[in-house]
This record gives C-alpha cells, structure tokens and sequence, in this order.
C-alpha cells in the first residue's frame, strides 16, 4: 500500500511502463478482473459512477476460527461464513484508469471456497445502453484489444468452472441486466490465484523486456 511508481494492469494500462519505473505494482486480483470491464464500459458508453462488489474466495488473511484480528469481520472463522470487509480494488482502478478517479467503490464478500470469485459491478452510464450493446462491446474487447485478458462466456457456469482459467477477467454475458435505461449490472468471474499468477509472469516478462 506504500507509494508505488506505476499501478498496471495488464491489457488495461502496461504500455505505460518504462525503463524509468522502478517500484510497480501488478494491483491485486480483484482490481485485475474489475479493470478491462471498466476500460470498455468507460470507452464505450462513459461511467458516471459505479459500486462494486467482489464476491471473494477466503484467504490467508482471513481466521480459519473465531479468534482475534484487527478487522472484526476478518476475525470471524473463514470457511463458515459470508465476511463483508473492505476493498480498495475499485478505488484503484482509478490508478490505471485516472479517468474513473473517484466515480468507483466498492465492498467485499468473502466466502467459503478456496478460490474462484465474481466481480459484480453495477453502473450509472453517461447514455442510454442495452444488454445486447453492453455484451457486444464486451465480446469486440474480448476477441480484439483485450484477448487473452479479458473472456467472454455464455455458458451457465459456476465459480468452481473458472478455477485454472488465466484471464483476468471472464466476463458473464449471461447475467447482463440494464434498468432506466442508463444503469447496468455486470458481472465477471475471475481465479483470484491462478489467473492473477499470470499476469504477474506476464508483468515480469514485460519489465524484462524494457
């Protein structure tokens, strides 16, 4: 949480890495799968504001009984409940997207599986949009500037179906909602340990590289 050189995401914000960069931080796996669906909300449509949640896999910071921690919510046992804790993922899209400064925020839900979580983001837009536009620009971001960070899915799966995936992002086309025209619901899944171990690979490579 110290100050940092550059935030990246990969596919989002990486080709603003230099040689001169020496301290960089990869953001952290919520923020990684967040990113790209903002990036293409924001290029497409505009957000005005959003929340999100990330509904999160437990982790090592989490109790695995009822014992002390500074958080309480992270002090209570880790694989029996539904946890809501703090998130700065959202607030740290704005570091890779300084466009969304301040219009993100969002909570997290830690629950009881040992990977596989869900970004739920919902969106106020700067126009009226449909579902079928939203998955549309989804699907083009998917299969062109975003390929290999961000997938698209139309099948009806689970947490467990994305364990191993190495996107950062896979994005639900199956649950798409818009209401009043301009405020939408997205979702997009994401294997908060193996996709996000890629793109760190990915990071390093690329810094290599410079």
């Amino acid at each position: 949480k110290d100050k940092v050189d550059l935030t990246v995401v990969m596919g989002v914000n990486d080709n603003q890495l230099t040689a001169d960069h020496k301290c960089i931080s990869n953001a952290s796996c919520t923020t990684n799968c967040l990113a790209p669906m903002a990036k293409v909300l924001q290029e497409q449509f505009g957000i005005v504001s959003g929340l999100m949640t990330t509904i999160h896999a437990y982790t090592n910071d989490q109790r695995v009984s009822d014992q002390y921690h500074s958080d309480p919510y992270r002090a209570r046992a880790a694989a029996l409940n539904i946890i809501p804790t703090s998130t700065g993922a959202a607030k740290a899209v704005g570091l890779v997207l300084p466009e969304l400064n301040g219009k993100l925020t969002g909570i997290s839900l830690r629950v009881p599986v040992p990977s596989g979580s869900v970004t739920d983001l919902v969106a106020v837009l700067g126009k009226d949009v449909t579902a079928e536009e939203i998955n549309s620009a989804m699907k083009a971001a998917a299969e062109g500037p975003l390929k290999g960070i961000l997938a698209y899915n139309t099948d009806p799966i689970v947490s467990s179906d994305i364990i191993g995936n190495t996107h950062s992002s896979i994005f639900d086309s199956c649950w798409t909602s818009v209401i009043n025209g301009n405020m939408v619901k997205v979702l997009s899944w994401y294997d908060n340990e193996y996709g996000y171990s890629c793109r760190t690979a990915d990071l390093i490579s690329k810094i290599a590289k410079l």
